[in-house]
Formats: C-alpha cells, structure tokens, sequence
C-alpha cells in the first residue's frame, strides 16, 4: 500500500531559468488541491536547506506565478551540502551538513523533497537519497544537458532567445559586412548552439562535441565572401574549442559543486579570424540574457507536466526518482543513474545532418 504524505517541501537549485515557476506552482497546487498535502518551500536551493530558512507554501502563493520568469523560491549554485565551507579560528574546512539539512526538514514533519534542478542538484539528491530521505527529482536546465531526458524546460524558451537576437545581429552583419560570432551558454553540450545557430540560419556552429578547426572556419568565411556573400554568422556554445586546445574558463568559482565558469570564446575566435581572413569580425556574448525572461508556452506546459507527474510518483509510493521526458511521453528514472553523466549532442543528431544539408559548416 503506497505512503500517504502529510508534509513535503519543494525546493530549486542551480542556476535559474525560464518555467521553474511553472514547475513550483504545479507541485503546489496538485499538493494541496488533489492530496491535501501541506507544502513547504525551501529557499534559494541547499543553502536554504543549511540556513533553516524553509517557509509554508499556501494555494495562493503559486497562483499567477506561471508565465513569470525564474524563481518565488530564490536558488543558488554555490552550496553543496556535502561539502560545505565551514570556517573555524580563522580556517575554512569542507564539512558534510547533509544531517544538518535532514534534521531541518524532520523538525517540521516534511516527510519527502521535490527537488528542481540540474546536474549538480541532482548529484546532490542522490546522495540524500542514499541517507534515507525520500526524494523526486524534476530535470531543469536552459542546456538540456540532463542524462535521461530528451529534454529539460528552459531549454525551449533559451533557444527562442538565442534565435531572436541571431535574428538581429544579422541585420547588422549584412549592413557593415562583417563576420558576427554569437556566443551561447551550454556548458558542455552544444544543443543551445545547435538549435539557435539552426534556427537562426547560421553560417557555422561550433560545439564542444566537436572541435573545430580555425582554417576550415576561415575558409568557409572567405569562401562566402569570394561569393559575395558579404557578412557570415558564426554561433559558437561557450564550451567550444579548437582541434588541439582547451576550452576558455573566465572564472572559477571556489567551494562551488561545479568551480568552472566557461565564456570568452567568441571574442578570441573574433580575433583569430580578423586576422586570418582580413574580415571586419565582431564578438557577441550572449551570457545570461539567455536565462531571463517569460517561459514559452511550451517551457509552462513541459514544466507543469513534471511538477505533476513528480507528486503523481510520490502518491503511488515512488521514490528517488527523475521526472523524465522520454520518446515522446512522460517517465521517470532512478536519481542515481544520472550521477556523473552528461548528454551530450551525438555526431549523427538528424539536426546536424540536417544543417549539413544545407550548407551549414561546423568547423570540421
């Protein structure tokens, strides 16, 4: 006979992104309004979690929440309850407070965790699951780099971004007859730089997945020229390298599950090719612009889809597992098979093969 839940809390962590609201609103409402849970919310991710600062989530505070862009509940990507900096006489030492985290939820009566995240925050999860705290995960991110998920919401509505301002920029290439770079987030996957660039009718995307050569990228510049074709877009995700080198880290960030800060691609790749090609090159950052904004109806529909299915597993007695969107319907996997593992954009993609077809050059 499946647990009947009294009390669960709800929480995201991470970076933030478009349709976490929609997400936070389905679980609340379906809590209150279908099972008659009480619904707690956890403050800006595991460190509201550390700090204690988890407050009652009432029927009204996810009403006119849905179409509004990032998080009611705050997050932060920066605190990892495993291994949290902790300073004592003046030395700061890494310290497991996952207890800590667990005893905050006991003394309430929250009996399970809906946690809203990415990679890390699954990570996270796993571990706590491990500690015998029932848990669900809901995938979030605007790279879709989730393993076991075709797709995560933010990916959707980061795409849309990214396409209108590929959009823009080439108007301005045309006028001044310049090579526009467009740099896109993504980490480690390239599916934002793969699906805008495609969308966007880019002239070239760079990816991680694939290295690129700085040569073949000149010549297809040079070649569009020669063409009178006069200006050329090149989308390139922020993790993208050249054949040979490493990918560009503006900053690392200390005591952060995932220390690594990608950016700046674009504007090195704007200098080389100015100077390979004597093209007039221009460098685009993107940057978190690609965060912001309203969810696109189908980031709002994917995300209430989860938020639902998530307290529809956690009724039927599931637990520890990953709201998935798989082959076109809605599923679920363990937590655990998602640790340590990224999805990446596969060399034979039918969008890549697609882009090829018509021209589309990667670098290669």
């Amino acid at each position: 006979m499946a647990r009947r839940f009294r009390k669960i809390a709800v929480m995201t962590g991470g970076g933030d992104c478009p349709g976490l609201n929609a997400v936070i609103r389905a679980v609340t409402k379906t809590a209150i309004n279908k099972y008659g849970m009480e619904v707690w919310g956890v403050e800006d991710g595991y460190l509201g979690l550390i700090e204690d600062r988890i407050h009652r989530l009432h029927f009204s505070d996810a009403s006119n929440i849905l179409t509004v862009g990032g998080t009611i509940l705050g997050s932060s990507n920066t605190s990892n309850p495993f291994a949290f900096p902790i300073s004592t006489n003046g030395r700061t030492r890494l310290t497991d407070v996952s207890g800590l985290c667990m005893s905050n939820l006991a003394k309430r009566g929250i009996e399970a965790l809906i946690a809203i995240g990415g990679d890390g925050t699954m990570a996270s999860a796993g571990e706590f699951a491990k500690k015998g705290l029932t848990i669900m995960g809901v995938p979030k991110t605007i790279d879709n780099d989730i393993y076991g998920t075709d797709i995560t919401f933010g990916f959707n509505t980061a795409v849309n971004t990214a396409t209108d301002a590929i959009d823009k920029v080439h108007t301005t290439a045309s006028s001044h007859h310049r090579v526009m770079i467009v740099e896109v987030m993504g980490r480690y996957a390239g599916w934002i730089a793969l699906h805008a660039g495609a969308a966007g009718g880019a002239d070239i995307i760079l990816m991680p997945e694939m290295p690129y050569d700085i040569e073949v990228v000149a010549e297809c510049v040079l070649a569009r020229s020669k063409k009178g074709k006069r200006f050329s877009i090149v989308v390139i995700a922020e993790g993208a390298k050249p054949k040979g080198g490493s990918m560009v880290v503006y900053k690392r960030v200390k005591n952060s599950p995932d220390p690594i800060r990608l950016g700046g691609v674009s504007s090195i790749l704007a200098d080389q090719l100015e100077r390979v090609t004597r093209l007039s090159c221009r460098a685009v950052n993107l940057g978190h612009v690609q965060r912001g904004g309203s969810p696109t109806p189908f980031d709002r529909i994917l995300g209430t889809n989860f938020g639902f299915h998530a307290l529809e597993l956690l009724a039927k007695g599931a637990t520890n597992r990953l709201v998935v969107w798989k082959d076109g319907k809605l599923g679920d996997i363990p937590i655990a098979r998602t640790a340590g593992k990224t999805k990446t954009v596969k060399r034979n993609d039918s969008l890549i093969l697609a882009a090829k077809g018509v021209g589309t050059s990667f670098g290669i």
